[in-house]
């Protein structure tokens, strides 16, 4: 008997705000079982379907190891299981929120320290004149020690932080930090600079798919469903309809035309098309005759494909899923 499809998000927090929020857009509302301190959820619209609230650390770590098929966490918080985890989870779509940049930071009295380079050099001077490495405060041990050997620097050595990570050099912990910022204000009030090429990753809240998951016929089939539903609120933010009353006469037939052309899509009683292209399409439109346009936003778009779904069935199929193709297609699933 299949199980449920599993879908993991964050359990508190701004991001659950904005997780909520997405979900809510997105036509699939999350309904949280045992009130709004419980732990275990489902979404409207995908019956069968279990949503775990979770920490986003434990949501990368349960995408990394299989527990769930999809999850929301920040993409600074998966990049830190590897440098081989696009093996094992597929990013599927960046939310938007959740935004927060993985920066290397020096006191700002390094006067002579900017860059990557700078910093090799005082840590190279650091180890000759104390016999000790420069530490290096973070809580981000995988991405600090790829990007450090990216960069040529090898005499430091790293202090995990298990707190304000920022106040660390102030402290005497460190001398230098990797860590998250947004604004960068929290950093300069620590009296902390951004090396000029110091930034790691620009990271953002990822709606992402566990390779590493068991994937059967039921579930692959709710999460086509789940990622078309995704897909198609996406498409419609981005896209207008216009409709105008018809004359099926050579100068409108022209005018449609070229606006197909430039990326339009007809639609029976119109054009759908890019939601910034709209008074550009419109005054093509009128200069024709052609008129009153009234332009509308969709709620949804559902296109015959889905990129994302494709990439993941690949995805799955190839791997080490226990199901093959010929399987699948044997339960009805595609």
């Amino acid at each position: 008997m299949s199980g449920p499809l599993i879908i993991a998000v964050p359990s508190k927090g701004r991001l659950k705000e904005q997780v909520d929020g997405w979900l809510a857009d997105c036509g699939m509302p999350l309904q949280v079982s045992g009130g709004s301190r419980g732990y275990v959820a489902s979404l409207k619209g995908l019956p069968g379907v279990q949503v775990r609230l979770l920490s986003a650390g434990d949501i990368a770590e349960a995408l990394d190891a299989g527990e769930v098929h999809f999850g929301v966490t920040g993409e600074d918080l998966l990049r830190e299981r590897g440098p081989d985890v696009d093996r094992r989870v597929l990013l599927l779509r960046p939310l938007g929120f959740g935004r927060a940049d993985l920066v290397v930071a020096a006191p700002k009295s390094w006067l002579d320290v900017d860059t990557m380079a700078d910093l090799e050099d005082v840590a190279h001077e650091h180890l000759a004149r104390t016999g000790r490495r420069m530490r290096v405060a973070t809580k981000y041990v995988v991405q600090t020690r790829t990007y450090f050997a990216r960069h040529g620097v090898a005499d430091y050595r790293i202090t995990e932080s298990g707190g304000a990570t920022e106040g660390a050099p102030a402290t005497g912990a460190a001398e230098l930090v990797v860590d998250i910022t947004t604004t960068g204000a929290t950093l300069a009030a620590n009296g902390l600079k951004v090396l000029s090429d110091g930034l790691i990753l620009k990271s953002q809240a990822q709606f992402t798919a566990s390779l590493t998951a068991t994937w059967d016929a039921a579930q692959l089939g709710q999460a086509e469903q789940l990622l078309r539903a995704v897909e198609a609120r996406a498409n419609a933010l981005r896209s207008a309809t216009l409709i105008w009353p018809a004359t099926g006469d050579a100068r409108e037939a022209a005018v449609v035309d070229g606006l197909v052309a430039a990326g339009a899509s007809r639609r029976p009683n119109g054009l759908l098309l890019d939601a910034g292209e709209v008074a550009k399409a419109a005054a093509a439109l009128t200069a024709a005759g052609l008129g009153p346009v009234t332009a509308s936003r969709p709620d949804f778009v559902f296109e015959v494909a889905s990129p994302a779904f494709d990439a993941l069935r690949v995805q799955v199929l190839t791997g080490e899923s226990k199901l093959n193709d010929a399987q699948l297609r044997k339960n009805g699933t595609f």
